[in-house]
Order: structure tokens, then C-alpha cells, then sequence
């Protein structure tokens, strides 16, 4: 019989947790996958243990085997193939009919459109595995725990070009009473049935109880067998390890009821072992499932009612129909904000639309830019701009952070990748990085539409200002362009630019801004000394000061003399931006409001509205 009359003629029972019974057995190198080259006799042992507890079903030990997961030096080819090889061993050692399904994860970072993993690589890793896959003897592929939807479809695009052998693909749905509500897992199926799978389902993240209406609109939304392979419930550490204390039985009887609702495919995620399968096997063996009768349609997939949209932000309102001012202002160390509230009320009254904040620049430790800027449009009634980096915060964080300020009532983001954290106050601080600020444009974007990246509804369209950062400057400027529209196609609204220091990079700056369709803020710094001017021309990457200007300043008697020249430049550069782009990105040093106010005076005594800019 082959796999695909198995899984329409009966309930398949298939295995568990493959890295929690290789870490019983004492295998504890990350990821497990490994071990199917430098501890097969484990693997062996994990699969023998699964289908003598009564697995139809098993999974080759290679869920985490591509190229993003495996360590540089380890062999995905020989990894995968190897990982087939001793599945297909266990299965005919064991005398009896199961299948071996060959695992196949997401990347383990977020892929583009979202993250930086190309998808172009991502489609070619999953074509190599699936090939080695192949290679070693398996009878299909297993593809689960995939969050992302686009995703999922590169890696069944990927399998296709090289295997047509069954695809069961299995998405993880997180434990959300709204996402049921809408109707997540039944416009799921439909996508995924028109992918060509063999079977679809969910897997991980819910115990099986919560699982229950997910396969129920699972089997309401189409007639494909449905996998369900939750946790055996809600993981625990306990000793530093992540444990789960559902009991076999308890599994067993709620896994029957998932049967009983739809589900062909019977399994266990992280967590579950050989006992709960073997409970499962022993409880359908002595009873017979009652299928509930499928009606696929039944429960109509609901549609999203719209949302209304947000009212634009006050600089949103104002770009392309006025200049546009904005001043970047230092935060300090600590919770005393007097000072820079003042600084950005004496620059309100000058006439500045917007205050820029940092995050964590040059990874120096300051105090959350969403309570900043929260706290100084209440306090400074400005409007504010929050600068937001990937460095510090997983993809979990980042959104919830958003979510947070846009509570808060911050509403122009800044989209930046961040420094390095080994360059600032706490150089052993770990680096996140899960996506860069292109997908950060994505995921704001995203919200402004009213969802997640995972598409779950956040209850409200955000109406975010998306800004993003230019160098005109960078060290491959191809490439720093390539990014630039990449940023606008993502969804920004205006480019913020790194500082520039005479006419010919400002033109630059409008020019590639015109090319991409956005709006741009160009960037000024004033030069405070000597000293300052040659740190920022041979330290900091993407800063160029041309060398009459840095001549100029050093030749000032003093540091106020060169600071006088600093001004004096920026007041120049500042005219011309203010007759050709939206508007300026003033740094001042210090975050001196009376610097950049003494740089402003000629701006704000006669700024006035202005035709459109592109």
C-alpha cells in the first residue's frame, strides 16, 4: 500500500518528538540533526523505540538540516541522506508497514520578503535536503512547524523541482481564541490545498486540547486528510530544561478526540515520547474511531470586516505640502528627562516639527525610545520620531514593542538595523538581528494594514509614519541603493539620510530619493572642533567632509572658533536643502537645542508651505 492510500483509507498513528528522546539518550549537541552522523546508533534507537510503540509514521531526524541551521562545517548532503538512511533501517528492522517521511523545517530566520535568509537561497537549501532526502529512501516529506504561509510555499515549490513524492505540510497556529474567531486555520487549508500537498495540518505551540478547533475548520475547509501533531501541553522549565507533565493517558484520549473531529494523521511534537504514542496506539487499537461527518464548507470562512483608516500622523500630514524640519536630540543616561524636555520645547517654539530619537546608538544604554518619545509628546507636546533597531529584540519582541509605542501614541517609526552590540556600553550583550530594517518596514507596514506578521488581526489599522535611513555614501553605493528601494517597495513613507556636508552629496541624497518616489529628510551635523571633523571623516562609515571644510576647521584658534565655522557650514547646506528637498535631518552636536536653533534661525523665520514633493 502505498503512503498516499494509507492516508486516505485509515487513521495513521505517527511518531513523537525526535530531539527530546535524543537528549533522554544523552545526545545533546545543537541541532540534534547531527547526530545522524555522529550518533546514529541513537537515532536508530530513538526511531526503533517509536515504531515499537506502535508508529505508523516516522521522521527522519533532519528538521533543522539546511543550510541556515546546520553549523558551516557540517555536510547538509550527508546530513539529510544519512538521517533517511537510518529511518528507512529502523522501518525494515522492524518488520512491519510504516512510511518514513522525510522533515523539513522553516530556515530558522525570518525569509524575505520579511527577513534577510533570500528566498532564492532558502528554495535552494530545501532542494538540496529534499534531494539527500530522497537519496537516503524516503516514502514523502513531512513539512511543519511553519508560521510563515509564503514560506511553506517556497519550500513546496523547492521539493517539486526535484521529488513528487507526497508532501504532508503542517503550519503552527499559536494558542489564540481570535485567530479562531477569524477563521485563521480554514483560510490556511485552502491556501495550502492548492499548493498540491498530500495531506495539511498543525503542528507544535498547542497542547491537544487547544488543537481541537483548529483541525475542526481544518476539516471544515477542505478534504485533504488533516495531520495533527500538537505538544503533549504547556511547556515548563524545570532544572534549566523545557518539560511537559501531560500524561500519556491524558494525551492519548485527546488525540482519539481529534480523530474523532477529522484528523488522518495522528503524532506528537516537542515533548511527546514513545509513551504517548504508545498510549495513542494501544487506546485506537481497542476502540474504533466515530469520524465526525465532514462537510467541507460548513463553517463559512469569515471575512475580515474593514478596518477604518487612521488618522495620518502630524508629520505624515505635513510631508510633500511644507518643509519639514526635524532635530535628532541626545537621550541621557538615567530617568531625568527635564533637561531635554526643555531642549524640545524651546526648538517647538522656534518653529521644529518633529524631534528625532535614537535607540541605543553606537549601542550605548538609554532609556526606552517608546517611553521617550511618549513622554515628550505629552510633556513637550511635539511630535516625535522613535527610532527603532533590530539589534535588541527577537521577532516576538519587535512586534510587541511596536504595538506598545503605537499604544503609547508614537506613530513615526524610523526603521534601523543597529549598531553592533559589541561596539557599545555592554560589548558581551548578545546581537538579535532576527530581521534587518527592510523587513522591519515589512512588519510596520503590516500593521498598518491591521494584522501581524503572521496574519493575525491586532484590532486596528496602526497608521505608522514609516521612515527609513539612506547613505549616500555607503561603501557600495549599488547596493546601498538596491536597499533604499527595497525599503520603499516595503512600505516607507520618507528617507531619513545619514549627514552630509556639502551640495554634491545633498543632491545625491534627492536625487536617489526621487528615483525610489519618497520624500527625504536630508541629514545635517554641525562640526563642533577639529577633532570632531577627523573623527567623523576616518572613524565613522558613510561620512565624507570635504577637505576645505576640514581645513577650515582646523585652522579655528579654538573650539568655539571652529564650532562658529560648523555652524556657519551647516546654515549654507541648510539653504540649499530647503529650496530642493521635504525637508532637514539636523543632528546637532550635543544634542544642543541652542545649536540647532542658532543653525535654524535663517530656516524657520522663513519657511512656508510648498508644492508636493515626490
Amino acid at each position: 500500500m502505498t503512503l498516499l492510500d494509507a492516508l486516505r483509507q485509515s487513521v495513521l498513528v505517527a511518531d513523537g518528538a525526535n530531539g527530546t528522546l535524543l537528549a533522554q539518550r544523552g545526545y545533546h549537541r545543537t541541532p540534534c540533526d547531527l547526530a545522524n552522523l555522529d550518533a546514529p546508533d541513537i537515532v536508530l534507537a530513538a526511531h526503533r523505540a517509536y515504531l515499537t510503540a506502535g508508529s505508523d509514521l516516522i521522521e527522519t531526524n533532519t528538521y533543522q538540516a539546511n543550510q541556515f541551521r546546520l553549523p558551516e562545517e557540517a555536510d547538509l548532503h550527508a546530513v539529510n541522506v544519512r538521517g533517511a538512511q537510518i529511518a528507512r533501517q529502523a522501518v525494515i528492522e522492524s518488520g512491519k508497514t510504516a512510511y518514513v517521511l522525510g522533515a523539513v523545517g522553516p530556515a530558522g530566520k525570518p525569509v524575505a520578503p520579511f527577513g534577510q535568509v533570500d528566498a532564492g537561497a532558502y528554495q535552494a537549501s530545501v532542494a538540496r535536503q529534499a534531494a539527500a532526502l530522497v537519496e537516503g529512501g524516503v516514502d514523502g516529506f513531512m513539512l511543519e512547524t511553519f508560521v510563515d504561509m509564503h514560506e511553506l510555499e517556497l519550500a513546496i515549490e523547492a521539493i517539486r523541482t526535484v521529488s513528487d513524492l507526497p508532501i504532508l505540510a503542517s503550519k503552527a497556529y499559536i494558542e489564540d481564541g481570535e485567530m479562531l474567531t477569524e477563521g485563521l486555520p480554514a483560510k490556511c487549508a485552502q491556501e495550502m490545498a492548492t499548493l498540491g500537498v498530500a495531506a495539511l495540518g498543525a503542528n507544535c505551540v498547542v497542547g491537544p486540547q487547544r488543537m481541537l478547533d483548529v483541525v475542526r475548520q481544518l476539516a471544515e475547509a477542505t478534504d485533504l486528510p488533516i495531520v495533527a501533531m500538537p505538544t503533549p501541553g504547556f511547556p515548563q522549565l524545570v532544572k534549566g530544561a523545557v518539560a511537559y507533565d501531560a500524561t500519556p493517558d491524558y494525551f492519548a484520549k485527546s488525540m482519539v478526540r481529534l480523530a474523532e473531529e477529522g484528523a488522518r494523521v495522528l503524532g506528537g511534537c516537542c515533548g511527546t515520547t514513545p509513551d504517548h504514542i504508545r498510549a495513542l496506539r494501544e487506546l485506537l487499537d481497542r476502540q474504533p474511531v466515530k469520524v465526525r461527518q465532514r462537510t467541507v464548507g460548513a463553517t463559512a470562512t469569515k471575512e475580515r470586516k474593514p478596518l477604518p483608516d487612521p488618522e495620518p500622523s502630524p508629520l505624515a500630514q505635513k510631508l510633500g505640502r511644507q518643509f519639514v524640519v526635524a532635530v535628532e536630540m541626545d537621550v541621557p543616561r538615567g530617568l531625568n528627562l527635564s533637561k531635554l524636555t526643555d531642549g524640545c520645547i524651546a526648538l517647538r517654539n522656534i518653529g521644529v516639527d518633529v524631534i528625532n530619537i535614537s535607540d541605543g546608538a553606537r549601542a550605548r544604554l538609554r532609556m526606552s525610545p517608546a517611553s521617550v518619545a511618549a513622554i515628550l509628546q505629552r510633556d513637550a507636546e511635539m511630535d516625535v520620531t522613535m527610532h527603532f533597531a533590530c539589534r535588541d529584540r527577537n521577532l516576538l519582541a519587535i512586534q510587541s514593542d511596536l504595538l506598545g509605542a503605537r499604544a503609547l501614541g508614537v506613530r513615526n517609526i524610523l526603521a534601523v538595523t543597529g549598531d553592533p552590540a559589541n561596539i557599545g556600553d555592554y560589548p558581551s550583550a548578545t546581537s538579535v538581528f532576527d530581521i534587518d530594517s527592510i523587513g522591519l518596514c515589512r512588519i510596520l507596514s503590516r500593521f498598518n494594514e491591521g494584522i501581524d506578521l503572521a496574519g493575525y488581526s491586532i484590532g486596528m489599522k496602526c497608521g505608522f509614519t514609516i521612515a527609513c535611513a539612506y547613505n549616500p555614501l555607503a561603501m557600495d553605493p549599488d547596493a546601498e541603493f538596491d536597499r533604499l528601494q527595497r525599503k520603499a517597495d516595503a512600505g516607507a513613507h520618507v528617507i531619513y539620510t545619514q549627514p552630509v556636508f556639502d551640495i554634491g552629496q545633498a543632491e545625491t541624497c534627492v536625487r536617489d530619493a526621487a528615483r525610489v518616489g519618497l520624500p527625504v529628510l536630508v541629514g545635517v551635523l554641525p562640526l563642533k572642533s577639529a577633532r570632531h571633523a577627523e573623527f567623523m571623516h576616518h572613524e565613522v562609515p558613510g561620512i565624507s567632509i570635504p577637505d576645505g571644510l576640514r581645513q577650515r576647521v582646523a585652522a579655528a584658534a579654538s573650539d568655539e572658533d571652529a564650532l562658529e565655522i560648523g555652524i556657519e557650514a551647516a546654515q549654507s547646506l541648510t539653504a540649499w536643502i530647503q529650496r530642493e528637498a521635504a525637508g532637514l535631518y539636523l543632528m546637532p552636536p550635543f544634542g544642543s537645542a541652542a545649536i540647532a536653533a542658532r543653525v535654524l534661525s535663517p530656516v524657520v523665520s522663513t519657511a512656508l508651505p510648498r508644492d508636493p514633493v515626490a
